[in-house]
């Protein structure tokens, strides 16, 4: 049963998908993250795009308690409830709730098979499942345990300020390819040194969902201009809905 303190129905995942990894940076660590958060969802609506925030898990049931946006985890574990100390438990994330979660980020890597397991959980518990691969292969692999989404991002690229999806834009494209060769229904995110509107164009031009954001909007000047310039970038009815 759902313990959140809002309706779930107003926070629909949608594309095209601005997905703000909020990381541990300061910027968006206690009252830090409440600010943030605020200024994602003040964007959401002006703009009308869906933006999505990934709070440390602490932060959670405050995100999702004031802030009318979707909201998903970093991380989840492949546990049950049990003994498992210091897991991160899937349905303890939905009913703070999160509506999804990231998967195998770059800094939090996991096996295949840990991949496929915490997919399977993830829908149990009613969340979305975003994984992050670093290779079409993996993305295309990936793609068969049905995630909600894949989410491109090569890591040379990560944090460096250089778009995958102006400067190896055959990523972008290649995974696009690969992943809805192999299941239509998955969504494909392109991350990794997204940081401008116009990488986000280029992004959906080569025919991603979606962007997967973090140092570019937590750690700049003006979260708000920046948010606004990705979002802008986005709006529907230009790339759909």
């Amino acid at each position: 049963m759902l313990l959140g303190r809002i309706d779930m129905s107003i926070l629909e995942v949608r594309t095209p998908l601005l997905l703000v990894n909020f990381k541990t940076y300061k910027e968006a660590t206690g009252e830090n993250c409440m600010k943030l958060a605020r200024t994602a969802q003040e964007v959401s609506e002006r703009i009308g795009v869906c933006i999505v925030i990934t709070p440390q898990t602490v932060d959670l049931r405050w995100a999702t308690g004031n802030i009318k946006i979707p909201v998903f985890a970093q991380h989840i574990d492949p546990v049950g409830y049990g003994a498992y100390t210091g897991h991160i438990l899937p349905e303890a994330v939905r009913s703070a709730g999160a509506a999804g979660t990231l998967v195998n980020h770059s800094e939090r890597r996991l096996g295949v098979d840990a991949i496929k397991m915490t997919i399977k959980r993830a829908w149990e518990s009613d969340l979305k499942p975003v994984v992050c691969v670093d290779t079409v292969e993996l993305g295309k692999t990936v793609a068969s345990f049905e995630p909600y989404a894949v989410a491109i991002e090569p890591p040379e690229l990560i944090g460096s300020g250089i778009s995958v999806s102006k400067a190896k834009p055959e990523i972008v494209s290649g995974a696009v390819s690969a992943v809805k060769g192999v299941n239509a229904k998955v969504k494909v995110l392109c991350g990794a040194g997204v940081t401008s509107g116009e990488d986000v164009s280029a992004a959906l031009r080569l025919g991603a969902e979606g962007v997967l954001v973090a140092s570019g909007v937590v750690k700049a000047k003006s979260p708000f201009d920046a948010l606004l310039d990705l979002a802008t970038a986005m709006r529907p009815p230009l790339y759909g809905s």
